[in-house]
């Protein structure tokens, strides 16, 4: 049964009392003056660097994160320079990340922050919150640890450690639970100091509050906690139930005229929109049609162009969300038709070269590798 929180005297004490709070404050950054981790994006308390760190940092793990922002601002080392960008090269850069849709909406908050900002970040948090991408955690993110403003935050890592702290055994993610602990968070923070406080929260979540095997007692905040209290932390908080997955099965049609290969820019609301992908759709392997008839078929109501099936390249295995995809790569040679290319949905044949220069998801740039590899063997 769910509670509403605070199931410990000392968590209760820890958001009501003011001297209990400057103790768990202490602590807290005491122990991440020893524990905090060197990372890219904590050099600086440039807005810029926050926001792209922060954006990037959203769904995805710290170490996955680390070479893409270096790689990210070395390119476009600020927020004019992002603005100024083209939209492919944001999503080269982007490319592996994931969740492309971050990568556009920091694109047009760039350009939103250069044309009615003159290029300057916004300091408080509902204007934040009026660019692209940007809820309340990335806004409170940025303004407290560039500008130090007083703003809770509330994401993963913290979600866990303050519901552990107040012994909250609902759903995290329903309304009771969210408005518990953003008011949480916004009770413990420090009049000063606000950024190393809010980023010693997310660091202690990270390493020592894990969602298994919590290391409790090197945690600074242990004698607060109410799931410790009670024995329960591997059941605070609730975890979601599995998302079922569905098994799909796709082909992928690598077509190559001379020293070309066929790609099209995947429209918007399509997966992967605004990168560009060769020839791919799911399979109907109990359809009426034989896999040649349907390759045949769908690449020319694609593409426009008619093609001859030259057998299967490679199979590759991906998840995307709650999908298990098995793809089947084929090679195939143009016989016909001709390229049926819009602005919104661009065909063209793209020199083997440039493969490398344009964006692709992962499974695009597999699909590249067996194609340049392709054009290397003797014919």
């Amino acid at each position: 049964m769910a509670t509403d929180g605070l199931g410990s005297a000392d968590a209760h004490a820890l958001l009501v009392d003011a001297a209990t709070r400057r103790r768990f404050r202490s602590r807290l950054l005491a122990w991440y003056g020893q524990h905090a981790r060197n990372l890219p994006w904590r050099r600086s308390r440039d807005p810029y660097r926050v926001w792209v760190s922060e954006i990037m940092l959203q769904q995805t793990t710290v170490a996955a994160v680390k070479p893409y922002f270096e790689r990210f601002v070395a390119a476009l080392p600020n927020v004019a320079a992002l603005a100024a960008a083209d939209e492919q090269q944001v999503l080269r850069l982007w490319e592996g990340l994931g969740y492309y849709r971050r990568a556009r909406g920091l694109h047009a908050a760039a350009r939103h922050i250069v044309q009615q900002w003159g290029g300057q970040f916004p300091r408080d948090v509902a204007a934040l919150m009026t660019l692209p991408g940007v809820g309340r955690y990335t806004a409170g993110a940025v303004a407290s640890i560039a500008f130090d403003v007083r703003a809770p935050i509330l994401e993963a890592n913290t979600i866990r450690l303050l519901a552990r702290i107040l012994g909250y055994d609902g759903d995290p993610a329903k309304a009771a639970g969210q408005r518990l602990l953003w008011h949480a968070a916004e009770q413990l923070l420090p009049q000063r100091d606000v950024a190393q406080f809010n980023q010693a929260l997310m660091e202690l979540g990270s390493l020592v509050c894990t969602p298994t095997q919590p290391r409790c007692d090197e945690c600074p905040a242990a004698s607060w906690c109410a799931a410790r209290a009670a024995g329960r932390q591997d059941q605070i908080p609730r975890t979601a139930a599995r998302v079922a997955v569905t098994a799909l099965r796709e082909a992928a049609v690598v077509i190559r005229r001379r020293d070309a290969v066929l790609l099209r820019q995947c429209p918007p609301g399509e997966r992967w929109a605004g990168l560009w992908d060769f020839p791919r759709f799911a399979v109907d392997a109990e359809g009426p049609l034989t896999i040649r008839d349907e390759l045949i078929a769908k690449v020319r109501a694609q593409t426009g162009v008619a093609i001859e099936p030259a057998g299967l390249m490679h199979t590759l295995t991906h998840g995307v969300t709650r999908y298990r995809i098995t793809l089947d790569c084929y090679a195939g040679r143009p016989v016909g038709g001709r390229i049926r290319s819009t602005a919104q949905r661009p065909v063209r044949w793209t020199p083997l070269p440039l493969l490398a220069e344009i964006p692709l998801s992962t499974t695009g740039r597999r699909i590249a590798q067996l194609a340049l590899a392709k054009a290397g063997e003797p014919r």
